[in-house]
């Protein structure tokens, strides 16, 4: 698979730390694309089961199971954004603190009941409210669900951290706006 290489290598994730950020991230965006070329983005909770990404949908056949049928390549999105930070002078002159990743793979449809049900309850066991008190393992909608799996073949990682407020401003001043004039007198 040819990939454009990231524009901001200052900002990339250390490989190492993108399967720990999949792991315990909230929910992705998934996009594939239609069979006249147009992309198609949906957001999803997912987990993360023995280095793919497992996602679920209803078995009802929509824009979503139409574009996978007619070209299996995806891309799933998570992120995380920690704050907005001022680096400058001016209201431009501000960064965003995030972590993203980008999955880049080929999408199937799960048909094996087993794999179907190790999904659900590591879906569960994820986001379901540890306070309660239903039965587990015990899913009586498993034959209509479509479960996918989007096995990975390329994977990007960005962040930027938030920086302490000792490297903000105004008490550090990287200010980046083009000609910026000189702060103000009640500024210095």
């Amino acid at each position: 698979m040819s990939s454009p290489s990231i524009r901001r290598a200052d900002r990339v994730m250390p490989d190492a730390h993108i399967p720990e950020f999949i792991e315990r991230g909230y929910s992705g965006r998934l996009a594939t694309v239609s069979a006249d070329g147009f992309p198609y983005c949906v957001p999803l909770l997912y987990v993360w089961m023995n280095g793919e990404v497992y996602l679920h949908t209803t078995a009802a056949r929509g824009h979503l199971r139409s574009n996978i049928d007619s070209d299996p390549r995806a891309c799933f999105a998570i992120d995380e954004q920690q704050g907005v930070f001022d680096y400058g002078r001016f209201e431009c002159d501000s960064g965003l603190a995030y972590r993203s990743v980008c999955l880049f793979g080929r999408i199937r449809i799960v048909d094996e009941r087993e794999v179907k049900q190790r999904f659900c309850e590591t879906l569960m066991a994820k986001y379901r409210s540890p306070e309660t008190t239903r039965p587990k393992g015990f899913f009586p909608r498993l034959d209509i669900i479509t479960v996918y799996a989007l096995a990975i073949e390329r994977m990007t990682g960005k962040e930027t951290l938030l920086p302490p407020l000792s490297e903000q401003w105004p008490a550090v001043d990287r200010t980046r706006t083009p000609h910026a004039l000189p702060p103000p007198e009640s500024l210095k």
